[in-house]
């Protein structure tokens, strides 16, 4: 039914599917006419009345419910006859949205100038055209009026706009048939005025003039007279163009272009902030240019010069008489006075429709008297703050500029030598941080410099200490930029931009920030906050903050000349003792049966995040993992052996549990270099195990027993009977996976006897289950089943997951190997529950687990189910042990349920890894080729 549609602005039309339906004229003036009151019953007596006025004929009831009846029979054919209802008080038009042309005429009339287009769009000619009846000549006069205020709304729109130029040919027509509609007739006049067309319009505003006064003797209204002042000050006196010079090699910002081109109707002030460098007075007296035509009264400029070396910031009221002598006011014409001189300039403005660039505001105190009012002027202004108090304002904060505008920017500064070394262009951009300034400084250098290459630039920036002095020349600089800025803080601000630029990670939050400035978290994060709002820091995601590249070297030079020694030193002690604090309580969360968990002592002041359970510490520990990996690296190399120790030791469960065995190696072998420089041979010897367990994960296995027999021989030396067992523990654990069966049992059984020595329950529930799985694999099963069994009390007491799992793990391994199929599946089961907890490494490991164990008692699909999971898995996490295990039990599966291909394909998969893993467990591989 919606493809209905009635037509009453033109002919009155019923059509479905774009046929027309046909219809009596008395007909279709009946059904337009109950349209026209769609939703309202209307009475039989009022019908009449419509129809035939107050001298309807005898049968005009008659006629009523014939054309009724007429119209429900045209309507029938489109399966549309219950549009018109009958009702017990008279008859109702009931149309779905948009099948009147009417209705949509005044829904769309009432919105934007696009909207407006197409309600007029709708219009067919003129009204009910091709009908007669009494309501006929009333309703069509108001119909018409309405056409024409939606015509004017869009002039006014379109002026406010602009684009004065398309509506001449409109507006010279609608004039032409309503000589005496005041508004339509200025708006003409307008228009020519504002198309260069002084003489026609003053022309046109006189003809109305006379032709009103000669046909109904009045003058015009005083809106009338003050277009025709308009026309007549400007035809005294241009305004010209004040816009700066618009760079011929502009790039980029489409979107931001985008946006100021389309802003919405009624705007009229735009608010460009960003921070220093990135562009904003360019891209605003870029889009000036563009919006030229849209403000033919002129394109006007000053510069509060809030942030310019060596000048005071221009005050508002000299601001003001800048732009009044501008807009070519003589002198004597300003007022002293800065409220009196704001009267004037939105006076001066009333009427016209210019184009202000207020640049470089210092904050929204500082622009509020400049801005023009209810006229149809825009002021577009600039700040390195966001003003956040400008009410009504559209903002735009600017960003850096992509990759793909920056190689553009460069490029065209450069020339077409910037294309030959595409590599060391990309990293110059990358050096330069996308800032506009930078790039734009780094090209100039390298076209005034024939000889340089742009690697050769890149080999320049690439020197952290002396990056900022490579951005500068003679007249400007980005450190001088940034100078400003910072200059413009208070002191509180001030020094905590200058210690967040001694922190070592990529960005922070409030709490950390306020350990670093010894600060409450209230008033660390309010300061953080003003810093953004200054454009002094970033924000990529809600509650931490940033630096861009640039101005974390600015601040880090900042701290070098400013900030004491002793006060640096004390602030970066302050922020990792929070870190090492925070990551402790976070690990004794996640993983509260580690199985030497080193001590940690609360920072200064302990402000710490609220961590109340294992979601709490996995969340800060995937937010805070880059930053404390940078803590760690440069506690390492800077003399804070301790730091970094406890990082990388308690770390190391999430970086495996994340799969990042490559991060855990680069920090253990940075604080292994850093211990051995303090000669601290107890951390030495612990790392050095911890070193060993990440190459075992690694599946670096030789490597891992050089660790671990180093880690066992320092840790004895030190006198560290604990670390020496997860030495032996370790190493106990590569053994096996070579396949020294004995080797392994005998280590395993030395960790076993120093745990239990030290009475430590977690080493010695994990040490149990180590040696009863040798016992398992050495063929004594009673002794393996009588250690796995005190390894499950043991866990079961102290409440150890992983421990417990690993028992499981073992004890599922044992029933399979002695034919107890569903004891095996039940253990197995219950380790995986507790895998899903602990990560994915130990998920992938039990599910291969699971899929010997399926496939030992002749379930081969259930093995290919279990063992592509674990493959899956190993995939995802790049656990090459488990991928071996994976593939290996893919082919055994695959060749018990005869798809020899398929299982040759995963037999030579598993073969590659082991022999590079170095796993005895090839052979069972190569044997399946």
């Amino acid at each position: 039914m919606t493809s209905m549609r009635f037509s009453l602005l033109g002919p009155v039309e019923v059509s479905t599917e774009g046929q027309p339906l046909g219809g009596a004229p008395r007909h279709r003036a009946m059904l337009a006419y109950l349209l026209l009151n769609a939703g309202s019953t209307v009475s039989t007596d009022r019908l009449i009345e419509a129809m035939w006025g107050p001298t309807p004929p005898e049968t005009a009831k008659a006629q009523v419910q014939a054309s009724v009846m007429a119209i429900r029979r045209m309507l029938r054919a489109a399966q549309a006859e219950n549009i018109v209802r009958t009702r017990p008080a008279g008859y109702a038009a009931v149309p779905e949205p948009g099948q009147v042309d009417v209705h949509e005429f005044r829904r769309l009339a009432a919105g934007d100038s696009e909207e407006i287009r197409q309600a007029l769009g709708l219009w067919r000619g003129q009204a009910l055209a091709d009908v007669q009846a009494d309501y006929v000549p009333a309703t069509r006069a108001l119909l018409e009026e309405q056409r024409l205020t939606a015509v004017e709304r869009l002039a006014e729109l379109e002026l406010q706009a602009g684009r004065h130029a398309v509506l001449l040919d409109e507006l010279a027509a609608e004039v032409a048939g309503h000589p005496l509609r005041e508004r339509l007739r200025g708006q003409y006049v307008l228009a020519l005025h504002r198309s260069g067309r002084q003489a026609e319009a003053l022309a046109t505003a006189r003809d109305y003039r006379t032709t009103l006064a000669e046909q109904q003797g009045l003058d015009p209204s005083r809106e009338f007279a003050a277009v025709e002042e308009t026309v007549l000050r400007d035809e005294r006196h241009a305004v010209v163009s004040f816009l700066p010079y618009d760079v011929p090699d502009f790039a980029g910002r489409e979107a931001e272009l985008e946006r100021l081109t389309r802003l919405p109707d009624g705007v009229s002030v735009v608010a460009i902030d960003g921070m220093a460098g990135i562009g904003k007075t360019t891209l605003a007296v870029h889009a000036a240019h563009l919006l030229a035509e849209r403000f033919p009264d002129g394109g006007l400029f000053v510069d509060l010069q809030a942030h310019t070396a060596g000048r005071d910031p221009v005050d508002a009221g000299e601001a003001l008489e800048i732009l009044l002598r501008q807009l070519g006011l003589p002198a004597e014409r300003i007022p002293a006075g800065t409220s009196e001189r704001a009267a004037l300039w939105r006076g001066e403005l009333s009427g016209l429709r210019a184009l202000v660039v207020i640049d470089n505001a210092a904050d929204t105190q500082h622009v509020q008297p400049l801005l023009p009012g209810g006229s149809g002027s825009m002021a577009v202004i600039t700040s390195r703050r966001r003003l956040i108090d400008l009410d009504g304002a559209h903002a735009m904060s600017v960003d850096v500029l992509s990759e793909r505008d920056a190689v553009e920017l460069f490029t065209g500064v450069v020339g077409p030598r910037a294309r030959q070394e595409p590599v060391a262009v990309a990293e110059v951009l990358r050096l330069c941080g996308f800032l506009p300034l930078a790039v734009r400084i780094a090209a100039a250098r390298l076209r005034h410099r024939p000889r340089w290459t742009v690697d050769y630039l890149a080999v320049r920036l690439r020197d952290q200490s002396r990056r900022l002095a490579e951005l500068a020349t003679a007249e400007r600089g980005v450190p001088a930029a940034f100078a400003l800025s910072y200059e413009h803080l208070s002191p509180d601000h001030r020094r905590m931009f200058r210690l967040l630029g001694l922190h070592p990670g990529q960005d922070i939050d409030a709490y950390a920030a306020a350990a670093l400035a010894d600060l409450t978290v209230t008033r660390a994060e309010s300061l953080l906050e003003d810093l953004l709002d200054a454009h002094m820091l970033l924000q990529q995601e809600p509650g931490r903050y940033t630096f861009h590249d640039l101005l974390r070297d600015h601040a880090r030079s900042a701290a070098d000349l400013e900030e004491p020694d002793n006060s640096g030193k004390a602030a970066l002690t302050r922020l990792f003792a929070f870190y090492t604090h925070v990551t402790g309580m976070a690990a004794d969360l996640k993983y509260p049966d580690r199985t030497l968990p080193v001590p940690h002592e609360p920072p200064p002041r302990p402000q710490i995040p609220p961590l109340t359970g294992r979601a709490d510490a996995t969340a800060w520990l995937d937010a805070e993992l880059p930053v404390l990996l940078a803590v760690g690296a440069h506690a390492a190399e800077h003399g804070r052996h301790p730091h970094a120790f406890f990082l990388s030791t308690t770390l190391f469960p999430f970086l495996e549990e994340r799969g990042r065995r490559g991060a855990a190696l680069t920090l253990h072998l940075q604080t292994l270099a850093a211990v051995r420089r303090a000669e601290d041979r107890r951390s030495e010897g612990r790392t050095l195990a911890d070193l060993a367990r990440t190459h075992h994960a690694m599946g670096n296995v030789v490597q891992a027993v050089q660790y671990a027999q180093e880690a066992i021989s320092v840790c004895r030396a030190a006198g560290d009977p604990e670390g020496e067992a997860v030495g032996h523990h370790y190493l106990g654990h590569s053994l096996e996976r070579q396949g020294n069966l004995h080797g392994a049992q005998d280590h395993y059984q030395q960790a076993l006897d120093l745990f239990q020595a030290a009475d430590k329950y977690v080493g010695t529930g994990v040490l149990l289950t180590d040696v009863g799985r040798i016992y398992g694999q050495l063929g004594k099963p009673d002794l393996a089943r009588d250690y796995l069994e005190q390894a499950q009390r043991i866990n079961h007491q102290i409440g150890s997951p992983s421990g417990l799992w690993n028992t499981l793990l073992s004890l599922g391994d044992l029933h399979s190997d002695q034919g107890e199929h569903d004891a095996a599946r039940h253990a197995l089961e219950r380790a995986y529950a507790i895998s899903r907890d602990l990560g994915p490494h130990l998920q992938a490991e039990t599910l291969n687990a699971m899929g010997a164990a399926a496939h030992a008692m002749g379930d081969h699909n259930q093995a290919f189910i279990d063992h592509d999971a674990a493959l899956a898995l190993a995939k995802e996490i790049d656990d090459p042990h488990e991928a071996a295990h994976g593939h290996l039990g893919l082919a055994k599966a695959r060749h018990a349920l005869g798809h020899t291909a398929l299982a040759r394909t995963h037999a030579q998969a598993a073969l590659l890894l082991l022999e590079e893993l170095g796993n005895p467990a090839a052979d069972a591989a190569r044997a399946l080729l």
